[in-house]
């Protein structure tokens, strides 16, 4: 089964991993399993030259995997981005939730970090919070929106918003 995804978004610089730093133990806190995905415009890189798996690819391999007790890394060259969906459904079907960094265009949900200091707008606004699918912005500034706001240090906070919104728990451990 697929777990719900939710989209942490916001302008370069806004404090998005910053914030993700701070939600993710609080989920946590909650009993929820949490996986993420760090969305990358470009092309990335994974292996370092001279490496086994790094050796491995340039011979020819199109996955390749890197197990150990722990762990699992795998790359995959593949045809085409995978969708957010796509991603959830293959690599965290184990995971209550996932988070994501990024995915803006995305039909999932989304909370918005907003610093005015770093931009002058947020990406969200009362006119395309329903076509973007907002949930809530997390901002110390002032924000014209219907939606909740949550101030950057109430981690705590969001993360029981989103397991109320997002898996039905209702309150102090309980799960609907």
């Amino acid at each position: 089964m697929t777990p719900p995804i939710v989209c942490i978004v916001g302008k370069k610089q806004s404090g998005k991993t910053t914030f993700i730093e701070k939600l993710l133990p609080e989920l946590r806190a909650l009993g929820i399993s949490v996986g993420t995905v760090k969305h990358d415009a470009h092309s990335f890189d994974m292996d370092r030259e001279g490496k086994d798996s790094w050796r491995h690819r340039k011979a020819g391999a199109e996955t390749v995997a890197v197990s150990s007790p722990d762990r699992l890394a795998v790359i995959k060259r593949v045809e085409r981005e995978l969708s957010l969906s796509e991603l959830a459904e293959e690599f965290f079907a184990d995971r209550r939730l996932v988070v994501a960094e990024g995915y803006f265009r995305s039909e999932h949900p989304k909370v918005e970090i907003f610093r005015a200091e770093a931009h002058d707008q947020p990406l969200c606004d009362r006119g395309n919070e329903e076509e973007r699918n907002l949930l809530a912005f997390v901002t110390t500034d002032p924000v014209d929106t219907g939606r909740p706001v949550f101030d950057p240090d109430d981690a705590a906070e969001v993360a029981a918003f989103l397991a109320r919104r997002l898996l039905g728990w209702v309150r102090n451990g309980m799960w609907s």
